[in-house]
């Protein structure tokens, strides 16, 4: 019958204490106290208590020991849903502690309503969580739970689905991580046809379906073009079964972001991005140490600018505020230290990869 743990029943004897300045004791179902603000009681059995549970009757003691292990004072039973839960017994003179007694069952209730909505909030969250890594990791061994559970969550099996990656790029640790949670949890609430976890050590994973996506995309992108610290990833669209593939797309379509100026990339929209997010790092250094070695960083940024700008001299002077002369002194420069001429197509080619693939190290 008891559903207080140990933990909280301590809190709720030693809240109790704090107003009355009597001793509290916590008793279960078997008549044991679990809690006390004497210590020595603990783990003791106390009769009255006991009594109490079978009767469900309040019960006053006025001589101590007139029951086995207990006190004068006043014990009270604990109803929650119309089911015994617990007995509080404060120690006193009746008259003296009787109110107190009341006010520390009243507590309890609400303790143990507390407890059976984090319980319950967390038992959803466990949920979704072994939904959202099931379903991504593409090992489903249990297909009847997983249709309970994916109608519990109003998803549709049926219905097409993508699979979107956000990460925290916060440097507050956890505590930054909590925060983003909050506005990620937010944002989820705005959207429907979607769940999401949290992934360590700093990810949210989501399933959306592929319609609701197409609905809501100008919200999501406006969630991360809002905030500093997230990046968005959107996989292409799957069968349900088969959003581990989607997963692999969404995880492409966030490393693509690395060096980028956006935080929001879709799998379907990537051409070159596809190719560039699967190099490992040190391919990608051996490629700059060959084709763009001895340039600044101030030059990849120059160059940056120039190929956004598709080479136009015109609008690069433009974003950049330069004279036409000085950029053109700058350009020439490049292609005195690396020998690759930024004017020249095929070397303007793989000086477009030494930019997109330096962004990505230097993230």
């Amino acid at each position: 019958m008891n559903i207080i743990n140990k933990k909280t029943a301590q809190q709720i004897v030693d809240t109790v204490k704090d107003v009355c300045g009597h001793n509290i004791n916590f008793i279960n179902e078997n008549g044991m106290i679990i809690a006390s603000t004497d210590l020595t009681r603990i783990g003791t059995f106390h009769e009255g208590g006991k009594q109490v549970i079978k009767t469900g009757i309040p019960l006053e003691v006025y001589e101590d020991n007139s029951l086995s292990g207990t006190q004068k004072g006043v014990n009270i039973p604990v109803a929650h849903n119309g089911i015994l839960t617990a007995v509080i017994g404060i120690s006193g003179e009746p008259d003296e502690v009787r109110s107190y007694a009341y006010l520390a069952e009243k507590i309890t209730r609400l303790l143990i309503r507390e407890q059976e909505l984090n319980d319950a909030s967390r038992t959803q969250t466990e949920k979704k969580t072994y939904l959202i890594q099931t379903l991504l990791n593409g090992n489903i061994e249990n297909p009847e739970y997983i249709q309970k559970m994916l109608q519990e969550f109003h998803l549709n099996a049926k219905k097409p689905k993508r699979v979107l990656l956000l990460q925290v790029c916060s440097h507050e640790g956890r505590s930054g991580i909590s925060t983003v949670e909050s506005a990620i949890h937010h944002l989820f609430e705005r959207i429907p046809d979607s769940v999401f976890c949290f992934q360590y050590p700093n990810e949210f994973a989501a399933i959306i379906d592929s319609t609701s996506f197409d609905t809501h995309q100008t919200i999501l992108e406006s969630f991360v073009s809002a905030r500093d610290d997230v990046l968005l990833g959107v996989g292409r669209t799957d069968s349900i079964y088969q959003l581990d593939d989607s997963l692999r797309t969404a995880r492409i379509a966030l490393e693509s972001l690395s060096g980028s100026e956006t935080h929001f990339a879709l799998f379907d929209k990537l051409t070159l991005e596809i190719i560039l997010a699967r190099i490992d790092s040190v391919t990608k250094k051996d490629f700059l140490s060959k084709a763009a070695a001895g340039l600044s960083s101030e030059e990849f940024s120059l160059l940056r600018t120039y190929f956004e700008e598709e080479q136009s001299l015109n609008r690069t002077c433009e974003k950049l505020f330069l004279h036409k002369n000085t950029l053109q002194y700058k350009l020439d420069r490049i292609y005195r230290i690396c020998g690759l001429n930024p004017r020249r197509f095929q070397d303007a080619v793989i000086l477009y990869l030494a930019v997109k693939l330096y962004y990505t190290i230097s993230r």
